[in-house]
């Protein structure tokens, strides 16, 4: 990662655009309803899409405008796994126009288990492929220097694992009751 002095201007940008996602993030992540987790998160990923483009990291940055659709999709046609199909070679075009180098493997990680857990689960399952997913864009952030998105993806795991707790507690305590 780059030493603040030797950033520059749109490095820095990019940097203060990923501390506003990160602020999205932790609110989605932290809610126990779907919903919210889903609005959040599509405001979250216009500010790291934009913060890719700031970097000049071109896969990530289609990949991320991608994910504001499939959230938009996996919420209407949940479970239909046509859509998801189509979201995922949608995805993989995007990702075969726009590659880079050996980096851009991580959005596409991400990208999938993204997909799969929004379109097919819900719940803990989804959130434990979600979490799945912000390690994978982690290990992007890291690898194109970016310490704002860096920090922003680590609170979405934690965050994300700690309501998977709260869920499980839940779940116990009112057994009959849908978390979704």
């Amino acid at each position: 990662m780059l030493a603040l002095a030797d950033m520059s201007a749109m490095e820095m940008a990019a940097q203060a655009v990923a501390l506003i996602a990160l602020g999205l993030c932790i609110v989605g992540f932290a809610s126990t309803r779907d919903d919210r987790l889903m609005l959040a998160l599509i405001g979250a990923n216009v500010a790291f899409a934009a913060q890719y483009a700031l970097f000049q990291s071109w896969t990530a940055a289609v990949l991320t405008v991608l994910v504001i659709l499939r959230i938009d999709l996996a919420r209407r046609f949940r479970g239909n796994v046509a859509v998801m199909l189509g979201m995922l070679a949608l995805s993989g075009a995007a990702a075969a126009l726009t590659w880079q180098s050996w980096i851009d493997l991580f959005p596409v990680m991400a990208m999938l288990l993204g997909t799969l857990g929004m379109f097919l689960l819900r719940g803990i399952s989804m959130r434990v492929l979600l979490a799945g997913a912000g390690l994978a864009w982690m290990a992007n952030n890291i690898a194109i220097g970016s310490l704002g998105a860096t920090l922003a993806e680590a609170m979405v795991v934690v965050t994300n694992f700690v309501t998977i707790l709260r869920l499980m507690r839940m779940r116990r305590r009112y057994p009959g009751v849908d978390l979704t």
